[in-house]
C-alpha cells in the first residue's frame, strides 16, 4: 500500500469486540507493509549490530601490525555504513506509511460510521469523545502500528546478536545472552502503574475536550447568559487536572527510562570487568573483548525499543478501546428485504401510535423538545437512545414495510430527517446545495419557499470575488458567518432540495421572527403539496398550515385534529402551543356565551394569530 493509493477503496469491517481486537485486526490489514518494514528494519539494525566485528579485527589488526587486515576492517565498515544508511531511510518510509495508512483506515471506518448514524450519533456517544478519537487517539494509535515493525527488527536482531556472542566467545557471550532478557523484562514490573496514569490522563483529557467542545458549541448562549466566566473556571479546572495526571504519568515514565538506562550500564560494567580477567588470563585477546564490548554497548540501542513498544501500548490501548467503542455503534437496519425501490405509503411510529398520511403535511406536538428529537431520530429510522431496550422496540413502518429492514441507502433515500440543529459544512453556498436530490425542486424554488431572500442579499455583499454572486460567496465552518435564523433557512431550503418521499422537520422555525416564519409555512406547503411532510414544532403559524396536527403530551397519541379545533377542544394542547402555565388563565372549551368577555378575546386573538 502506498500514500498515493489512498484512501483505501474498502477500509473493511474491523473486529471492535476489544481494544486489543482492534488494534490486531488493524495490524492485520497491512501484514505487506509490516513485513517491508521490518525486513528493512532488519537489514538497518542487522549492520549496526554487525560494526563490532570490524572494529574488533581493526583493533587486534594495529596489535598484530596487519596491514591486510586493517584494510579488510575498513572496507566491512564502508558496506556496513551503507547498509546502515539504506536500511534506516527505508525503515523510516516504510513505518511512516504504516502509520499513515493506518490512520487513513480508521479515519474512513469513523467517516463510515458518522454516515451511517447521522445526527443520532452524538446523542448516543459524547461529542468531545469522538473529537479525542479523531484526533489524539488516532495518533496514538498510529504510533503503535508504526513501531512494532521497528521493535519487531530489534528484537529479532537482539536474539541474532545473544546467539553470535555466544558461539564468537562462549564465556562472555553467555554473561550477555542471560543478562539481555533480564534488561528486557526488568520493567514489567513497572507497566501496569503505568499503564494506570496513562489511562487516567486519557480519561481527564477525554473530559476536558469534551467540555471545550461544548462550551465552544453553546458560546453564543453562554455569552448571552453572562456564563462565560463559569465555564472559563470549569475548564480553568478540568485543565490543570489534566496537567497533573500528565505530570504523574511523566514520572512513572521517567522512572522506566532510568531503570533502562541504569540496567545496560551495569551489565556493560559487568562484560568489561569479566573481560579485562579474561584478557589478562590470556584466555581471550584484546580485539574479541573490543567486540564483546561493542556488541553489549549495541544491546543499548534495541532495548530503547522495548521501552518505546510498551509505552506506544500503554496509551493506545485506551485509544483502541474508545474507537472501537465508537465504530461498534450500529443501526438496526441490516437490509434484510430484497425488495427494490423506495416503499410508499403511510408512515407508522408503533412507539407512540403516530400515522403521519402520505402526501399530508401532518404537525407534531410533543410537550417536551427532548421526546421530539427522540421521535424524529425512530421516525429516521436511527437507533434508539443507549438507555433504551434497543430489542424491544418496534421498528417505524413506512408503507407497511419496517425500515430496519431496508438498507442504510434505501433509508435515507426514503426519509430525511432535518434535526433542530442543522450542520451548515464550509463552502460555497451552491456546495451546500449540491446534495442528492430528485430532480423535481430546483435551487431557486427551494431557496424562495424557505425565505432566503435576505440571505442571498447578505451573501451577494460578502462575495470575496465581486462576482455579486450570492452561490459562489463562501459559508464558514458551521455557518458561524451567519446568524442562527440564516442557519435555519439554508438547512431548510437544503432539505427542500432533496425532495425526499418523507420529510422530517424538528423545529424547522424556532429562530426566526414571526412574519418570516409565517411566510416559511405558506412555502413550506406549497412547494410540499402531494408529498409526506413531518413538522415536529409548537408554532401555531406553522400548525395552522398543517393538513393534520398530531399532539403526544407524554410520548403518546392523545388527540389528533385540526390546529383551530384542538384550541378549541383541548386544554392541555392549547396550554403546551400558548405556552400557558399553571398560574396562567385555564381556557374551557368551547367559548360560551357564560365566559367572561377577556376570555373571549383572548381566545379570538389567539384564533387570529393562528
Amino acid at each position: 500500500m502506498h500514500i498515493r493509493d489512498l484512501p483505501h477503496s474498502d477500509p473493511g469491517v474491523p473486529d471492535v469486540r476489544t481494544g486489543g481486537r482492534f488494534l490486531l485486526w488493524l495490524y492485520r490489514q497491512q501484514l505487506g507493509g509490516q513485513t517491508k518494514a521490518l525486513l528493512w528494519g532488519l537489514v538497518h539494525t542487522g549492520a549496526v549490530a554487525s560494526f563490532p566485528l570490524p572494529v574488533g579485527i581493526a583493533v587486534q589488526a594495529v596489535v598484530d601490525r596487519d596491514g591486510g587486515q586493517l584494510v579488510l576492517s575498513g572496507g566491512l565498515m564502508v558496506l556496513l555504513g551503507v547498509l546502515v544508511s539504506l536500511g534506516d531511510v527505508m525503515l523510516h518510509r516504510s513505518a511512516v506509511t504504516n502509520w499513515i495508512t493506518s490512520v487513513a483506515r480508521v479515519q474512513q471506518l469513523l467517516a463510515r460510521k458518522t454516515t451511517e448514524l447521522g445526527a443520532a450519533m452524538t446523542r448516543r456517544v459524547a461529542a468531545g469523545e469522538i473529537v479525542a478519537v479523531s484526533t489524539g487517539d488516532l495518533e496514538k494509535i498510529g504510533w503503535l502500528v508504526e513501531a512494532v515493525s521497528r521493535f519487531g527488527a530489534a528484537a529479532l536482531t537482539s536474539v541474532g546478536v545473544c546467539v553470535a556472542l555466544v558461539v564468537y566467545q562462549p564465556a562472555l557471550g553467555i554473561v550477555v545472552a542471560l543478562g539481555v532478557p533480564v534488561l528486557a523484562l526488568a520493567v514489567l514490573p513497572l507497566l501496569p502503574a503505568a499503564t494506570r496514569r496513562a489511562d487516567a490522563q486519557r480519561e481527564m483529557a477525554g473530559k476536558a475536550t469534551e467540555l471545550a467542545s461544548d462550551t465552544v458549541a453553546g458560546l453564543r448562549v453562554l455569552r448571552g447568559i453572562g456564563g462565560e466566566d463559569l465555564f472559563l473556571g470549569r475548564y480553568r479546572s478540568a485543565s490543570q487536572e489534566v496537567r497533573r495526571a500528565a505530570v504523574r504519568s511523566a514520572r512513572m515514565w521517567s522512572l522506566i527510562s532510568a531503570v533502562q538506562v541504569v540496567l545496560p550500564g551495569l551489565l556493560l560494567i559487568a562484560v568489561v570487568w569479566y573481560g579485562v580477567r579474561l584478557v589478562l588470563d590470556g584466555r581471550i585477546a584484546i580485539g574479541e573483548l573490543v567486540t564483546v564490548y561493542s556488541a553489549v554497548a549495541f544491546l543499548l540501542y534495541p532495548l530503547r525499543h522495548f521501552e518505546e513498544i510498551a509505552m506506544a501500548y500503554s496509551f493506545s490501548r485506551p485509544s483502541a478501546k474508545r474507537a472501537a467503542r465508537v465504530l461498534a455503534l450500529t443501526r438496526p437496519a441490516a437490509g434484510r428485504t430484497t425488495a427494490h425501490g423506495t416503499p410508499d405509503g403511510d408512515l407508522h411510529d408503533p412507539v407512540s401510535g403516530l400515522t403521519v398520511t402520505a402526501g399530508r403535511l401532518t404537525a407534531v406536538v410533543c410537550g417536551d423538545p427532548d421526546a421530539a428529537g427522540r421521535l424524529a431520530e425512530r421516525l429516521g429510522g436511527h437507533p434508539p437512545e443507549p438507555d433504551e431496550d434497543a430489542e424491544s422496540l418496534p421498528s417505524v413502518l413506512l408503507g407497511g414495510t419496517p425500515l430496519d429492514d431496508l438498507s442504510r441507502d434505501a433509508a435515507r433515500s426514503a426519509v430525511l430527517v432535518q434535526d433542530k440543529d442543522p450542520v451548515l459544512l464550509s463552502g460555497t453556498l451552491g456546495e451546500l446545495l449540491d446534495v442528492p436530490a430528485s430532480g423535481l425542486v430546483g435551487t431557486a424554488e427551494a431557496l424562495a419557499a424557505a425565505q432566503c431572500g435576505d440571505v442571498l442579499t447578505a451573501l451577494a455583499q460578502a462575495s470575496v470575488d465581486d462576482s455579486g454572486d450570492p452561490m459562489r460567496t463562501r459559508i464558514t465552518e458551521r455557518g458561524r458567518s451567519l446568524s442562527g435564523g440564516q442557519r435555519q433557512r439554508l438547512a431548510l431550503a437544503r432539505s427542500l432540495v432533496t425532495d425526499p418521499a418523507v420529510l422530517v422537520l424538528d423545529e424547522p422555525t424556532s429562530a426566526v421572527d414571526s412574519h418570516t416564519e409565517a411566510r416559511i409555512a405558506a412555502g413550506l406547503r406549497e412547494i410540499r403539496t402531494g408529498r409526506t411532510t413531518v413538522v415536529l414544532t409548537s408554532s401555531p403559524l406553522l400548525l395552522d398550515r398543517a393538513d393534520d396536527v398530531v399532539f403526544l403530551p407524554s410520548g403518546t397519541v392523545a388527540a389528533r385534529s385540526t390546529h383551530r379545533e384542538l384550541l378549541r377542544t383541548d386544554p392541555a394542547y392549547r396550554a403546551v402551543v400558548t405556552r400557558e402555565t399553571d398560574d396562567g388563565p385555564a381556557h374551557p372549551a368551547p367559548a360560551t356565551p357564560e365566559q367572561p368577555p377577556a376570555q373571549r378575546d383572548r381566545l379570538d386573538q389567539i384564533e387570529e394569530t393562528a
